[in-house]
């Protein structure tokens, strides 16, 4: 289940702002350099490009990027708060090439997170590229020195450190602070734990014996990268339009009671298990154990919901990253997981199943679901045009034109009505989730779509087809198709920027790319290019 994404879109010509196919400016280009006037941090002075830019502050102003950088270990979030401290604050630049050992750095406020000029290149400057293995000199060969005064008693001393030197006394004091702060942090929540699980006590030995006594809540969890996903499956909400999403949820529990044969005596893993009804029908089909394992706060009531059915001596349910959790089996027989996102990919989760899959399963083992497609067709639905673009033509009297294009950046998940669809839909890629990696996860592959009457393409969709189907006496598939009940996935749907003519037995062919964002692993870059145009969307 994916939570309602944004797409964003690339266009660029003079009338549709559209853009040839012969354009360098996709999301991939992995080249690091900047072109375009951009300001001096220091001066007036004006550079065609960001390196440029740096050698001249570097020239004119002994300001050097990678020695700063290294100075004040910065990473992409830090570089772009200097940058907007230096644009707002004007300090001196000799004031940024000097650091005391305990010194924080003068733009740590998020603050300076707001850009002084939303168009500064320099914002866009990929600063972890740079190549800071040898930035132990300055221009004039120097080398870089650093001062630290020690204090032993009454008594100080002076002594001075190569920039290296410096860099590793920091390293192993950072390392030592960080070892004391784990320290402490796990004592204070052994205490707390401590405090939860006499507190739970007490409740038991004081409740009727009938009142059922849930788990302490945990608290201070260990925050990743993913906290901001994660948190999202907390909430009951999405759990509860999922469930209701019978499609999705009656085709699980079919695959895995109709062919309990296959589950009699199998241990089996539920990845991103959520409230667990997927650990219980594997249970209820015939598994000796399943393990359930999620990151998000939901696995506490999921806890609790197995417990009330009385399924606690067969599911053990653990909270954690997949790739971080200690499993009580080293090998499983089955893996299952409902890992889908819009358009299938978005949320990249079937990255953690195939994880899971090389880790933990036996072979001749079997994840499912086990083949899943993805499909495009075009519709023309000139009625969710004008609801989401035209509408920006005559608000109230007022034109607000200029809106269209981020109406069409901020694309929707919709419920089709299959009556638009003008085209036969197409398959562009097919998924074997025994035995495809991680990289066929990012694919650019040609399609073709045959027009089946006559009218305005206004859109393209994408949606997927699941099935469960190997050494199962009973397959079982479902679709979020235009065609089929609708489920909470709906359709992807990418507008275009103005309706596109076609007439019965054309034929629309073109590539669609698919990746993932740079940015944002788990949003999708989506290419498709056709008629000798290219349009790029963003999902997040």
């Amino acid at each position: 289940m994916a939570a309602l994404e944004d797409f964003s879109v690339s266009m660029d010509s003079e009338e549709d702002e559209w853009y040839d196919e012969d354009d360098d400016d996709e999301e991939d280009d992995e080249s690091n350099e900047l072109i375009g006037p951009v300001k001096c941090l220091f001066c007036d002075s004006i550079q065609s490009s960001a390196s440029l830019l740096f050698d001249h502050c570097q020239d004119k102003h002994d300001f050097s990027i990678s020695h700063v950088c290294r100075l004040w270990n910065l990473d992409s979030i830090s570089y772009i708060k200097m940058i907007n401290f230096i644009r707002l604050k004007k300090p001196c630049s000799s004031n940024l090439c000097n650091r005391n050992i305990e010194q924080q750095p003068p733009w740590y406020s998020d603050d300076f997170m707001k850009p002084v000029d939303p168009e500064d290149l320099l914002l866009q400057y990929d600063i972890e590229s740079l190549n800071m293995d040898d930035i132990s000199t300055q221009p004039n060969g120097q080398t870089l020195k650093s001062d630290i005064i020690l204090v032993n008693g009454g008594d100080k001393e002076k002594i001075t450190l190569s920039i290296s030197e410096y860099h590793e006394l920091l390293n192993k004091i950072q390392v030592s602070e960080s070892r004391a702060i784990v320290a402490e942090s796990d004592l204070q929540t052994a205490l707390e734990d401590m405090n939860k699980l006499r507190s739970a006590a007490q409740k038991i030995m004081l409740a009727e014996p009938s009142v059922p006594v849930g788990p302490p809540s945990i608290q201070n969890l260990q925050q990743d990268e993913d906290e901001s996903y994660f948190d999202s499956y907390s909430h009951f909400g999405i759990h509860h339009q999922m469930l209701q999403d019978k499609v999705r949820t009656e085709s699980y529990r079919d695959f895995m009671l109709e062919n309990g044969d296959y589950f009699k005596d199998k241990i089996v893993l539920d990845v991103g298990c959520g409230t667990g009804i997927l650990s219980m029908f594997a249970a209820k089909a015939g598994a000796s154990h399943v393990i359930g394992v999620d990151q998000s706060e939901i696995i506490y009531q999921a806890m609790d919901i197995v417990r009330e059915n009385g399924l606690h001596d067969k599911i053990t349910l653990l909270k954690g990253r997949l790739e971080d959790v200690d499993l009580p089996y080293e090998k499983v027989d089955i893996i299952i997981s409902e890992w889908m996102g819009y358009f299938l990919l978005f949320e990249s989760m079937l990255d953690t199943v195939l994880v899971a899959r090389d880790k933990y399963l036996k072979p001749g083992g079997m994840v499912f679901p086990d083949i899943c497609t993805i499909s495009l067709a075009a519709i023309a639905n000139q009625k969710l045009y004008d609801k989401d673009v035209n509408f920006w033509d005559d608000v109230y009297g007022f034109k607000m034109s200029c809106l269209r294009t981020e109406v069409i950046k901020e694309s929707c998940v919709d419920i089709i009505d299959n009556k638009t669809v003008i085209t036969d839909p197409c398959v562009i890629k097919e998924f074997d989730v025994s035995v495809c990696k991680i990289s066929d996860l990012q694919f650019n592959t040609p399609f073709s779509l045959t027009v089946n009457r006559d009218g305005d393409i206004t859109a393209i969709i994408g949606y997927f087809n699941i099935y469960f189907k190997k050494g199962l006496t009973k397959p079982i598939e479902f679709s979020t198709g235009p065609e089929s009940t609708p489920t909470h996935w709906k359709q992807t749907v990418f507008l275009l920027p103005k309706p596109l003519p076609v007439v019965k037995g054309e034929k629309l062919d073109g590539m669609i790319s698919c990746k993932k964002n740079r940015k944002d692993p788990r949003s999708l870059v989506i290419s498709l290019t056709y008629n000798g145009l290219k349009h790029c969307y963003i999902m997040e």
